[in-house]
């Protein structure tokens, strides 16, 4: 046995154990690099683990994600929800389906917001269930397509997976946020087929048209909440400020909208929010640290060409390495939250694949979207287990109606492989 392979299987083994003990996750990630360091590199200085720590928190890119979460939580808590759901349902609700393809659409609206799928999930999901139950739609397939809906967010720009992608790769924000547009509207497009489809076949009950005026007030009423991914987005690509520029004026924006505008959120509702956002944010930069340190010690110890030699042997293809990290990526966020699988995985594969001729851009948008698809799938997807805390249904409740979307998703995913040009064409048509 090569020395690789026992520091593959102490590595393997320490994350299991802890795992299953119930440790935070930093744990094993801090740990698994030190003691590999006392067995096998008594000659590194201990004080590499250290550096490595504080060199995985000093990317100027991830400014840019406590922001995000700040604008987010800001709008959870105000009524920018409530009224791109009215804008969606006025538009839609009165089709066969018409109230599950409002809730898709809101939920891609929003992602393009807060760029998180639990705050989508939260923000959408919380007024949307009791509309959709009140019509006659099954609890399980409601919950199922806010779940997977709120997963848009993930793809759909600004996204947090994006950006931690792109800090642990070393690749543009501003060109995965703009690949990422294509593939979340083939998602909602999916969604809203299936929603359509399915409503026909249950003979779901149908909304009644609004009226232009009607369709005319909820437009005005929120405005502002159309506007903001326009003024946020808009503006990147315009040149007028950067990706961490644009993540502070989301904060005023939503500030200015809730706060001022509809005046919903307090000056003491924007402290609360202020302190939760930084708990949240300490404890991913703890992980992004610890993921850093983690992903040196291996490396160091060549751990990633042991698992690719193990894997795909000598000389892999494109399309066999496209596989192999969709099923990696897949499978561990089926146990373990997106940003651990991105820290510990990226470097791994990403070097290897760049090499084979893979663009950067493409192998980002194939990780977001299996981080969506893992995050719904049992046994410990976490957006599962959000949603068990949001609607306070049981663990079987939340997974009933999960298998078609699935499905849909793995769909997306064999469209992305096959046919990169979904995910890179609009980069290449606008920087290239």
């Amino acid at each position: 046995m090569t020395v690789e392979i026992q520091i593959l299987i102490i590595m393997v083994g320490i994350f299991f154990f802890f795992l299953v003990a119930g440790f935070p996750m930093m744990i094993p990630l801090i740990l698994a690099p030190v003691v590999i360091m006392a067995l096998y590199i008594p000659n590194l200085d201990p004080l590499t683990i250290v550096q490595q720590l504080f060199t995985g928190v000093q990317i100027y890119s991830l400014l840019a994600v406590p922001m995000y979460m700040f604008a987010a939580d800001i709008m959870c808590k105000g009524r920018t929800a409530e009224s791109l759901i009215d804008i969606m349902k006025s538009f839609v609700g009165h089709i066969r389906g018409g109230l599950a393809i409002s809730a898709a659409a809101a939920c891609t609206f929003f992602g393009a917001i807060s760029g998180s799928c639990q705050a989508t999930l939260v923000a959408i999901g919380k007024p949307m269930r009791p509309k959709m139950l009140e019509a006659g739609y099954k609890d399980k397939d409601v919950i199922a397509l806010l779940m997977n809906s709120a997963n848009i967010a993930m793809l759909i720009p600004p996204s947090a997976t994006m950006i931690l992608f792109c800090v642990t790769a070393g690749t543009s924000v501003a060109e995965l946020f703009l690949a990422g547009v294509v593939p979340g509207l083939v998602m909602f497009f999916m969604f809203a087929i299936y929603s359509y489809i399915h409503a026909r076949r249950n003979n779901t009950p149908i909304q009644p048209r609004a009226s232009w005026g009607e369709r005319w007030r909820v437009i005005k009423k929120g405005a502002l909440a159309i506007g903001f991914p326009i003024v946020v987005l808009g503006g990147i690509y315009a040149g007028i400020f950067s990706v961490i520029e644009s993540a502070a004026i989301a904060v005023l924006y939503a500030i200015i909208m809730e706060m001022f505008i509809y005046k919903s959120v307090t000056l003491k509702d924007i402290y609360e929010l202020a302190r939760k956002t930084g708990m949240v944010t300490s404890a991913v930069f703890v992980l992004i640290a610890a993921g850093n340190a983690f992903s040196f010690v291996a490396t160091y110890s060549m751990i990633p060409q042991t698992i690719l030699r193990l894997v795909l042997g000598p000389s892999p293809t494109k399309l066999q390495m496209l596989i192999v990290i969709s099923a990696a990526f897949w499978i561990m966020n089926m146990f373990v939250d997106g940003t651990v699988t991105i820290l510990i995985l990226v470097p791994i594969f990403f070097k290897t694949a760049v090499a084979l001729g893979i663009d950067p851009i493409h192998i980002g948008i194939i990780v977001t979207m299996q981080s969506a698809i893992g995050s719904i799938t049992p046994p410990f997807g976490c957006n599962i287990f959000t949603a068990c805390a949001i609607y306070r249904k049981s663990y079987a409740d939340c997974v009933k109606g999960l298998p078609p979307y699935i499905i849909m998703m793995v769909l997306v995913s064999i469209l992305l492989i096959a046919f990169p040009v979904l995910s890179t064409g609009i980069v290449d048509l606008v920087y290239k």
